[in-house]
């Protein structure tokens, strides 16, 4: 699926206040929800807190990926958070998380919502793009920045260059 399938424009929020591990959860499932009304932010939450359990969902260098699997949807859908100050996130290498990047994917999985999940990863690992979210200002430039860096980690999976 392409990336801006994914991840719509109102599930970006850049320089969010978060005072917690858990109210940045709180804040991504609210999110996440935006593309499914129909399912309530505190069962996004309740999942999300509930895949953290089992493992920090961080991936190192300040970046995390939060997700979890949701009964009754279809396709994956993902929100991204740029925080204003960074937080303590359990992660391995010790260091606050700024950037957090949360999905949630249908129950049953098939090989679409996990190439999903591999293109998170790979645009996530990318130095040069978490650099780059990091310096926008507005959420609008940091979905744009999101889109248009991911098409260079992960191009065969991403939207077409503007304008072509």
């Amino acid at each position: 699926m392409l990336l801006e399938e994914i991840i719509k424009p109102d599930g970006v929020l850049c320089n969010a206040t978060a005072r917690s591990k858990k109210h940045c959860l709180e804040i991504l499932s609210e999110l996440l929800v935006r593309s499914n009304p129909e399912i309530a932010s505190d069962i996004i939450f309740r999942y999300l807190n509930e895949r953290e359990r089992l493992g920090c969902t961080s991936l190192d260098r300040g970046a995390a990926f939060p997700h979890c699997r949701v009964e009754d949807i279809d396709v994956s859908n993902a929100a991204l958070i740029k925080l204003s100050e960074p937080i303590d996130f359990d992660a391995a290498d010790g260091e606050p998380v700024d950037l957090v990047f949360g999905m949630m994917v249908p129950a049953q999985l098939d090989d679409n919502h996990y190439a999903d999940i591999r293109m998170i990863t790979r645009v996530l690992a990318d130095e040069g793009l978490r650099s780059r979210l990091r310096s926008m200002n507005s959420s609008s430039d940091l979905y744009d920045a999101l889109l248009d860096g991911s098409a260079l980690v992960a191009p065969n999976q991403t939207r077409a260059v503007q304008g072509s």
